[in-house]
């Protein structure tokens, strides 16, 4: 199984507002950069699609270090989603906030090999540091550019 470094990042200005998410994903030497925008949504929603877009970027099942430096994102994979799955996606008396990417983000992880890494935000990681910017400019700009624009080598 090839091994991939998978770097995510979301920002949203405003909470809700206009949200961006950026991914850099790393295999070997070659470095790809993938952000998106969402005009209306909170940042939690940005900080879970940026690894979703970044695992279905690859074009077959990798090993993937996944980094964040969202707490909701790593905890929500790495402890609150089976509890989750066992009560069909409902906490206590409600239904979980944002499931939908919940879902398809346990969908996408569950795909490949995944482990998941927690760096501190603006604490000099550079690749987090580069998704920051990507994601902050993503929500400014309302732009995005990811896979379908930018074809990734087959190794990918």
């Amino acid at each position: 199984m090839k091994k991939v470094s998978l770097i995510t990042d979301g920002s949203c200005l405003g909470n809700p507002g206009a949200g961006g998410w950026a991914c850099i994903l790393r295999f070997g030497g070659v470095k790809k950069e993938f952000f998106g925008f969402d005009p209306h949504t909170t940042n939690n929603r940005m900080e879970l699609m940026a690894p979703i877009q970044g695992l279905l970027a690859l074009r077959e099942p990798c090993e993937v270090e996944i980094t964040t430096d969202s707490e909701y994102a790593l905890h929500g994979i790495t402890q609150w989603m089976v509890k989750w799955k066992r009560r069909q996606w409902w906490r206590k008396h409600e239904p979980v906030r944002n499931v939908d990417l919940w879902m398809e983000l346990d969908k996408s992880a569950s795909l490949n090999k995944t482990t998941r890494l927690w760096t501190r935000g603006h604490a000099g990681h550079k690749d987090n540091g580069r998704c920051d910017w990507l994601a902050q400019n993503a929500a400014a700009t309302q732009r995005s550019c990811w896979a379908e624009d930018d074809p990734m080598p087959p190794y990918f």
